[in-house]
């Protein structure tokens, strides 16, 4: 409380607080002053005001002076109740008493600079860590770059921190890309020194402005067995962009983290892109390395989208239905008079479900399921309904409720196999084979139902699921193979299912394929790649006795004992009893711990196990539309929001899962459902 500056007389009483080494306390009449000693200015000095607002003019006034003034605030006088009730604090700074803290003041050179470190009575104030801290708070938790002039921030740290000095929104921009830029190099590094391959997934995002966009990850299993992923690159498109740029997309990145020799697989999210992606890329690894086989180079579509492309054709199949309903229930949830009549006609007819009619939130496809399954188990009542409520106008017929309840079914076992997709944050190739295998097998019987409308819908889904099948069946059977649980034996249980007659030829087409590609594996084995040997291999020595004649007899025998040992280790492990089927298995567990028994065989499960089968993310696995960036970063500049979002994903996976719990606030998002 500031007050005009007239003159007075000292008070002779001795005052204890520290803050009285800065005031002279002055009386006029029957009123007290504080005057400080550096700027003059006169605020109330009665006993009854307190010292509150002196500290706080003290520190607003040394801040402009050659004082220290770190630990004004050193010792913070403890309440009985520790706990701070967030709605009582405010930023008036004079309200809270207590909250402050006796200063302890320290003098500094006149010519300190704010970048320089500042002593505070055993601890540091560095303005360059405190910038930096600040830039990894806004990458880590995905807030926005102008939260930096926000005045509520300001205010905060100011009274947290008077020292810090404030920098505008481009200087925040500056020190994240900094990060970013150390951040890369230490992603880079890391993956070039991987012993196993590489795997990218292709993943299309969009704004609300039709803006596209192409998230490059790489997914990998790392030394210890553990399944990762990193985004490497987020592309903003250019609007002229058409399919036919993707290959020259992903090329450049390839070519960035100089990764193309140890590409194993790539995946894309969209089932019914043009294979000519793949061999573009192909073409790029042959002439750029022509020693590197591409012949292996697997070509896989994303399961979670092929099964919301389905889920799409039964809503649009059924709109009219579904519609119907939704205005049934709107209805009957109209008033409580209204509702009270639906529910005693449940009761008469003996309708005992414990569930409650609810709308669906049409964004997510899983509670448009819920809503029908619900409605379904009360379609009598609606009919009865419908006989004493004249106005009730949104009935369905026997035929539209024979639909739903058959939809329904649909929805419920792609819902479980979604679950199952979703219910892991980095699931291993292994677990999609009979989930995806299930599908195909209920596609079947549901294309023979005698209804027409069903059994077109029916057909319409599995031209979709045949032309994912056809591209990834295989790779889901190999990936199975490698579950010591299933091995070929699951493979077989299912083939004969869905192929009949035919199904011994597809076994061993899929035998042919493991084999194959385990004999690159062994053959790959037995030279050296980047000055190193895969585990359990050792090349022969290349000092031999120039006169003798069977020098290279070594060599040769070295080579094909090798190959036969290698072939007898894929063997091996298909010849030995499956392991017990248990629910804490853990598949890259088990291959860590038998990678001595199968040397080359765990490499192969190691770049196979770490194929990506589908690139949703686990909290959009329910929703209807693609991935939609939140507008915050499509305002920025395609370089920063690059940064953000890769520095973002590398900062989460160094938290692990102390993070997870809250990862999905961290990149703002939100559902297209248009």
């Amino acid at each position: 409380m500031e007050i005009s500056n007239d003159s007075g007389v000292k008070k002779p009483k001795r005052l204890t607080s520290v803050v009285w080494n800065h005031f002279e306390r002055v009386r006029k009449a029957d009123i007290c002053y504080a005057v400080c000693v550096h700027c003059n200015k006169k605020l109330s000095g009665s006993s009854n005001s307190g010292t509150t607002h002196l500290r706080n003019h003290l520190i607003r006034c040394l801040k402009r002076s050659n004082f220290d003034v770190s630990q004004l605030l050193a010792a913070k006088r403890r309440k009985k109740d520790t706990a701070v009730s967030v709605a009582n604090l405010g930023y008036d700074e004079g309200q809270s008493k207590e909250e402050y803290i006796k200063p302890t003041i320290i003098k500094f050179e006149p010519e300190h600079k704010k970048d320089e470190i500042v002593n505070f009575g055993g601890r540091k104030f560095d303005q360059e860590k405190s910038r930096f801290d600040l830039a990894h708070m806004i990458i880590l938790h995905g807030y926005p770059l102008n939260m930096v002039e926000h005045v509520g921030f300001k205010v905060f740290v100011k009274n947290l921190q008077p020292l810090f000095e404030f920098m505008p929104n481009s200087g925040i921009e500056v020190s994240c890309t900094e990060i970013y830029t150390r951040e890369k190099q230490k992603v880079y590094n890391m993956i070039n020194k991987l012993q196993g391959r590489i795997n990218l997934s292709i993943e299309m995002w969009s704004s609300v402005e039709s803006c596209s966009y192409l998230c490059i990850a790489a997914h990998y299993i790392d030394e210890g067995w553990a399944l990762q992923k990193k985004i490497l690159n987020f592309v903003t498109l250019d609007p002229s962009h058409t399919e036919d740029l993707l290959p020259e997309v992903i090329i450049k990145c390839l070519n960035e983290w100089d990764i193309d020799c140890k590409l194993f697989a790539l995946t894309l999210d969209d089932f019914s892109i043009d294979d000519d992606i793949t061999l573009r890329i192909k073409q790029h690894i042959s002439e750029k390395r022509p020693n590197i086989s591409t012949r292996q180079l697997l070509d896989i579509r994303s399961a979670a989208h092929l099964l919301s492309s389905m889920v799409q054709d039964v809503m649009d199949a059924l709109h009219e239905v579904i519609e119907k309903i939704r205005d049934s229930i709107r209805y009957i949830r109209s008033s409580q008079v209204v509702q009270g009549k639906f529910n005693e006609i449940a009761q008469q007819a003996g309708i005992n479900s414990q569930k409650a009619l609810f709308l669906d939130f049409p964004s997510q496809w899983k509670s448009t399921y819920l809503m029908l399954e619900t409605a379904v188990e009360y379609k009598t009542v609606f009919a009865l309904f419908q006989e004493q409520d004249s106005s009730y106008s949104s009935v369905l017929n026997d035929e539209e409720w024979e639909w739903a309840t058959s939809v329904t079914a649909y929805l419920k076992l792609i819902v479980e196999i979604t679950s199952v997709f979703s219910g892991n944050r980095f699931p291993t190739a292994n677990i999609y084979f009979p989930e995806i295998c299930d599908i195909h097998i209920q596609l079947i019987n549901w294309c023979r139902s005698s209804d027409n409308f069903l059994s077109s819908l029916a057909l319409k889904m599995k031209g979709r699921f045949d032309k994912y099948w056809s591209k990834c069946s295989t790779v889901l059977a190999v990936a199975t193979i490698l579950d010591p649980r299933f091995k070929i034996k699951l493979v077989e249980y299912y083939y004969s299912q869905i192929y009949g007659s035919t199904a011994l030829d597809r076994i061993k087409e899929v035998s042919g394929v493991i084999k194959e590609l385990f004999n690159a594996y062994s053959i790959c084995s037995t030279m050296v790649d980047q000055g190193s040997t895969l585990p359990g291999i050792t090349l022969p020595s290349s000092s031999y006795d120039a006169r003798d004649r069977l020098k290279g007899f070594d060599k040769f025998l070295h080579e094909t004992s090798q190959s036969q040992s290698m072939a007898s280790d894929l063997d091996k492990y298909l010849e030995e009893p499956i392991f017990p089927r248990n629910s804490d298995f853990n598949i890259l567990n088990w291959w860590r711990v038998h990678m001595p028994r199968y040397p080359i065989l765990s490499m192969m499960a190691r770049d196979i196990l770490g194929t990506p089968m589908s690139t949703m993310a686990p909290e959009l696995a329910f929703a209807i539309g693609g991935r939609v960036l939140d507008p915050a970063r499509v305002a920025l500049n395609p370089d920063t929001r690059q940064a953000l979002i890769c520095t973002h994903d590398w900062l989460q996976n160094e938290l692990g899962d102390l993070n997870q719990s809250s990862s999905h606030f961290a990149l703002p998002l939100h559902i297209d459902s248009n």
